[in-house]
């Protein structure tokens, strides 16, 4: 039996996903982790050699290939509304896992931690997914249902995340706390996006919450009563804790439940006020 196959083509990825129960490598940065002292004992494929699913393209929507590494992201010419996904990439790691680990990993690793998910979900960003079937796109508010668990099938491949240019002219922060500055699993991390009209009021508020759920999830009951007010100092006084009711947050090693709920509250109403200086 083959236990390791490395195409060079998507179609052809497709075809070995189609025929053989395997798993799908891509930078490898939180599989071979994950394996710990183990040796892999079922069909890797390697998709790392398909060069036509890295990179950013921007047309009628921004399409970023599922091989687009950190690092691709931080230097990219994608506009300000990105800006959180870019800090959230230089985030992500060192330096060596930013060179490797890639969009697509991030996602379908699907961490409640994972750094990239918070600035994505507040791009309104779908995920695009390849199987022998044909192609699907899913809503990432929806691709990642719990921890560690997405609904992906086991014959697809996530080829790229797929942005909407609806919020082009916006700008965004992202926002993290861990027991340390760098190379930290994160307490709670927050992305905010704000998009102001020709007056200076927020014509659309994107607010996104991470490490106090299962999932990643908008806040929206703030998105609500952040439109149509001036973008300027003082808006962090809106921020309220009911604001944050959907959350779910877990006592474990890293911080107590309640402590990541106040840290949430707190990260928002900072990004708010960086965003607003931003506008």
């Amino acid at each position: 039996m083959n236990l390791y196959f490395r195409p060079t083509e998507l179609d052809e990825a497709v075809r070995i996903l189609a025929a053989e129960r395997a798993q799908i490598l891509s930078g490898g940065t939180d599989f071979f982790p994950a394996l710990g002292d183990r040796c892999f004992d079922s069909p890797i494929i390697d998709i790392s050699a398909i060069h036509s699913m890295r990179g950013v393209v921007s047309t009628d929507y921004h399409r970023i290939g599922g091989l687009t590494t950190w690092t691709d992201i931080v230097n990219s010419s994608l506009p300000p509304s990105f800006d959180a996904l870019r800090s959230a990439a230089r985030e992500i790691g060192g330096i060596q896992i930013q060179n490797r680990g890639t969009v697509a990993g991030n996602l379908c690793n699907a961490s409640p931690a994972a750094d990239s998910v918070p600035p994505l979900l507040a791009l309104d960003a779908e995920v695009e997914l390849v199987s022998s079937a044909g192609t699907r796109r899913v809503p990432l508010s929806k691709f990642i249902v719990g921890n560690r668990k997405t609904v992906r099938r086991a014959d697809e491949i996530l080829t790229a995340v797929v942005v909407p240019r609806t919020m082009d002219g916006a700008k965004s922060v992202f926002m993290k706390l861990g027991a340390r500055r760098y190379l930290v699993i994160s307490v709670a991390m927050i992305a905010v996006t704000l998009k102001i009209d020709g007056s200076g009021h927020i014509a659309d508020a994107r607010v996104a919450v991470g490490s106090c759920s299962a999932v990643a999830r908008r806040v929206t009951a703030l998105e609500k009563e952040l439109v149509g007010i001036p973008a300027r100092e003082g808006i962090s006084t809106l921020v309220r804790p009911d604001h944050f009711s959907s959350l779910a947050p877990i006592d474990d090693v890293r911080a107590t439940a309640s402590y990541r709920l106040d840290a949430a509250l707190t990260l928002v109403a900072r990004a708010l006020e960086a965003c607003a200086r931003k506008c």
